[in-house]
């Protein structure tokens, strides 16, 4: 019984302490009050429009244009990119594409997705969906692993022939993620997250002078880079480690009895 007390317990301490947990497992808040959703798109990545999170993006602009946005993601983070356009009435097949690149500019395969579509003649609009990899904290150097950073997304129309060249188009862009959690943990993690001009910001703040910043993106997480260093895997490494101490417990006391001496009958 004095087992079964201490076991209960111990779930019990351990089903609180993973609350938390459970709840960074949910997909990405919602981006800050107040915060208005931008109505323009980029031309380059330097020129990328900003887009937080749960945000909803709109742009003008004709088909041959490279449309581009940034937004940050953390690790633990499997972002979503979705693209809507929508196209004119009087229009031939168009085929648009959607690309994602990292905060080093390397080009990230969407796990599943329509990343390429072609609209027939006609159509009023066409959707596209580049679901990522899960970000990691940490990966070989020669690897293409997502790391923590600054994303860019590039639409844009392809083999598109002269005659198609600026015919008017409105497109959107939303971007979420769901937290893995645990399941994609590693051991290790980068010194600074791959956001364009960190490291000259870094130097700058060392040196107290704030008027040489550099920072390319000023987007980030809410709760800040590497904010997802509490995960469930922790939890349930703890209850492991708590089980397997309560079964060398239990193990102990049955295998050493009850500690009397036998009892030998008189005249035996």
């Amino acid at each position: 019984m004095r087992i079964t007390r201490v076991l209960s317990g111990a779930l019990l301490a351990l089903g609180l302490a993973a609350g938390p947990a459970a709840a960074d497992s949910s997909p990405s808040a919602s981006p800050s009050d107040g915060a208005s959703a931008p109505t323009s798109a980029g031309t380059s990545f330097r020129t990328a429009t900003e887009v937080e999170q749960g945000q909803t993006a709109t742009a003008s602009a004709s088909t041959g244009d490279y449309l581009y946005w940034s937004f940050p993601a953390d690790s633990g983070l499997r972002p979503t990119v979705k693209a809507t356009v929508k196209l004119p009435d009087a229009h031939v097949a168009q085929t648009w594409q959607i690309d994602v690149y990292d905060g080093l500019r390397r080009r990230q395969a969407c796990q599943y997705g329509a990343q390429t579509r072609t609209a027939a003649q006609g159509t009023a609009s066409i959707e596209l969906t580049c679901v990522l990899r899960t970000v990691r904290s940490w990966s070989e150097p020669w690897a293409n692993d997502p790391l923590p950073g600054t994303y860019y997304v590039r639409l844009t129309a392809v083999g598109l022939k002269a005659a198609d060249l600026g015919l008017p188009v409105d497109a959107e862009l939303r971007v979420d993620s769901k937290d893995i959690g645990g399941a994609a943990a590693v051991d290790g993690s980068l010194a600074k997250p791959l956001v364009p001009g960190i490291a000259v910001t870094s130097a700058t703040e060392e040196d107290d002078d704030e008027s040489a910043s550099a920072v390319l993106s000023s987007l980030e997480p809410d709760d800040g880079w590497a904010s997802g260093w509490w995960t469930d895997r922790w939890v349930w490494s703890g209850i492991g480690a708590v089980l397997a101490a309560l079964a060398g417990i239990g193990g102990y006391r049955l295998t050493r009895g009850s500690g009397r001496p036998r009892q030998v009958p008189p005249g035996a």
